[in-house]
């Protein structure tokens, strides 16, 4: 069995350190992608929330155009109607307001991908220097 030049040890480092800073500009760029669309969904989550507080809101006014529709008319049927009408809204605000909170958990926002690939590469660094 021949023995490693040790000669060549220099230009290994270099080429173990290269390799190290290209892995590290690629967790960097990979972890900007990742926030990128992390923050794409946090948009699209608080653009939820915002149409379903418009919504409730709206619901809120046919709710209340329904109570006074009831109290000035003595049948029940556009009191009736306008009530059916605003608990629907309201119903598809809440829905909203549920999707869009799912959206802005901590966990739906964290770099999953890059931290899981992180940890990956520092097992790997390990079990490099350990041979």
């Amino acid at each position: 069995m021949s023995h490693p030049d040790p000669r060549q040890a220099p230009t290994l480092l270099v080429d173990v350190l290269r390799n190290f800073t290209n892995l590290m500009q690629t967790e960097l760029r990979l972890a900007k992608a990742e926030i990128s669309n992390n923050i794409s969904r946090a948009a699209v989550g608080i653009g939820l929330l915002v149409v379903a507080v418009i919504l409730a809101l709206t619901g809120l006014n046919v709710l209340t155009g329904a109570l006074v529709a009831y109290l000035a008319t003595t049948g029940l049927s556009a009191g009736t109607s306008a009530g059916i009408v605003g608990g629907a809204v309201l119903i598809v605000a809440i829905v909203l307001v549920f999707v869009g909170k799912s959206r802005l958990t901590p966990a739906a926002l964290e770099p999953s991908h890059t931290l899981n690939n992180l940890q990956r590469d520092a097992t790997a660094v390990k079990g490099a220097t350990n041979v």
